[in-house]
This record gives structure tokens, C-alpha cells and sequence, in this order.
């Protein structure tokens, strides 16, 4: 049996577009600028495609989203995912982290796997804690700042290669597992002509909070734990000092600048 891989993926404001900005409720306003799937996720669907050409694992991707997300996801699956999942309902709007964490919880509990891999972050909220919260509530193995995933199909193992302060750590841990990738996984392919024309017809399935079993009065904004208190703008940037000739004369005039401010 094919090695069955769940990756997370979520749209965010595209960071090439115009500046993110908060609306009056303090949230981000995601209609300023498109949708794109999460830079680090895309690095985790590059491992998970990888591993789908070397292996023939079976690849679904899994999104909590506005219905607009399926568009998004359609990207996923050109670069050669076979299918989507796409959790979606109105009173998921302004869910915080906690809520992710159990909505897509709720979603893997509903789908079959050996391995969810998830990104290290996201660019619009930069938490960093859905793949080690659904870890949590799902009892599974967590394998964090992987670059490189190693699975033993047969053995029902996975080998991660992590990076540590000192270098790398080498973990194994029993399948099923959850893998928080980071970009060292590899560049993220680009979609061929061929993969668009199919994504159009992969599978693409919405569930609602009601099709999890999950009480739509619980999760979203008005359950949120946590809120905007407040936002200031940065401090406007100080001037600067640019020093133009060779190498030397820079890193003289670096030297020059540490020493007068005492830091060396």
C-alpha cells in the first residue's frame, strides 16, 4: 500500500503583493491583497512530492480556509497533489490558533495517514504552533525542523534529519507522525502546463465545523483566546551610512563604527 502523506497548507496575503494591513477590528484584512499557499507549506509539499515520485506515496493536501481557499489549493495540487481537503464555515472567520489547531484536528481524525507534514510558520501570524498543537491533541509523534524525511514503509518507521543549535539530530519514531518542515526540504517545484490542466479535475472536498462533530459556537472570533489589544506602527527607520570603495576600506569603516560604539 502507497504511503499515505496529509500536508497542511493555508492561504495567506501574498507577501509580493501590496503591504498586509489591519482592518478596524485589528485583524488582517485578506482582501488587500490575492491568496497564495504559505511559503514554508510549499516546502513540505515539495518533501511530500518527493517522496511521491520516489515511492509512489499518495499526497492530500488539507486547508481551513474561506471557500475561496479551494482556488488557493488548486496551485498544491498542479504541482502534483492528488487530492484536497478544505475545511470551511462562516463561523470559523477570525479563528486563532487554538481553534486551528482543533478544527484541523478534527479534520485528520476523518482522513487516514502515516505522515502530516506542516510548515515551520506561517507568514501572516508567524505562530509556529499548529503542527506541535495537533501533535498534542492527536498523540502523535513530533519530528520538528526537518530537512530531510526518510520513511521506511515496511518497518512503519520515518527517519527525520533536524536541525539542532549544534547542527543535526537524527530521530526516528513509528508512523503515524507529524513532521514540522523547514526550506532546507528543498525548492518547491513550479507547476507544469500539464499539472494546472489537471488540478482542474482532482478532488476537492469541503467539510463544515457540523460535518466534524465540531460546534460551530466554539470555535472562530467570538471564541478566540486571544485578541488585538492595540497596534502602533515601527519606529521610522534612523539614517544610515553608506560606505562606497573596495573591500578593505568597507570592512575598515565597519571596524571603525564597532570600535566608536564600543562593541569591540
Amino acid at each position: 500500500m502507497a504511503l499515505r502523506i496529509v500536508v497542511l497548507t493555508k492561504p495567506v496575503p501574498d507577501p509580493a503583493a501590496a503591504a498586509e494591513r489591519l482592518g478596524p477590528d485589528g485583524r488582517l484584512d485578506r482582501a488587500a491583497s490575492p491568496a497564495v499557499i504559505n511559503g514554508n507549506d510549499e516546502y513540505t509539499l515539495e518533501a511530500a512530492l518527493k517522496l511521491a515520485d520516489s515511492m509512489g506515496a499518495e499526497v492530500t493536501l488539507l486547508s481551513m480556509a474561506p471557500p475561496t481557499g479551494v482556488e488557493t489549493m488548486r496551485k498544491g495540487l498542479a504541482m502534483g497533489a492528488h487530492r484536497g481537503v478544505l475545511v470551511t464555515d462562516p463561523a470559523l472567520a477570525g479563528a486563532d490558533g487554538w481553534s486551528t489547531v482543533q478544527v484541523l484536528a478534527a479534520a485528520l481524525r476523518t482522513l487516514e495517514y502515516d505522515l502530516v507534514l506542516a510548515g515551520f510558520d506561517t507568514s501572516d501570524g508567524v505562530g509556529g504552533v499548529v503542527g506541535a498543537g495537533i501533535a498534542t491533541l492527536l498523540k502523535l509523534p513530533l519530528l520538528s525542523s526537518a530537512a530531510k524525511i526518510e520513511p521506511n514503509a515496511d518497518a512503519g518507521t520515518v527517519r527525520v534529519r533536524r536541525i539542532s543549535p549544534t547542527g543535526f539530530d537524527v530521530l526516528e519514531a513509528p508512523m503515524p507522525a507529524l513532521i514540522v518542515g523547514t526550506q532546507l526540504l528543498g525548492e518547491p517545484r513550479y507547476p507544469s502546463l500539464k499539472g494546472i490542466m489537471a488540478a482542474r479535475s482532482k478532488e476537492v472536498v469541503t467539510k463544515s465545523l457540523a460535518d466534524l462533530g465540531l460546534d460551530a459556537a466554539a470555535f472562530g472570533g467570538a471564541a478566540a483566546r486571544t485578541k488585538v489589544t492595540g497596534t502602533t506602527k515601527p519606529p521610522a527607520r534612523g539614517a544610515t551610512q553608506v560606505v562606497r570603495g573596495t573591500p578593505e576600506e568597507g570592512a575598515k569603516a565597519i571596524a571603525d563604527l564597532l570600535a566608536s560604539r564600543r562593541l569591540i
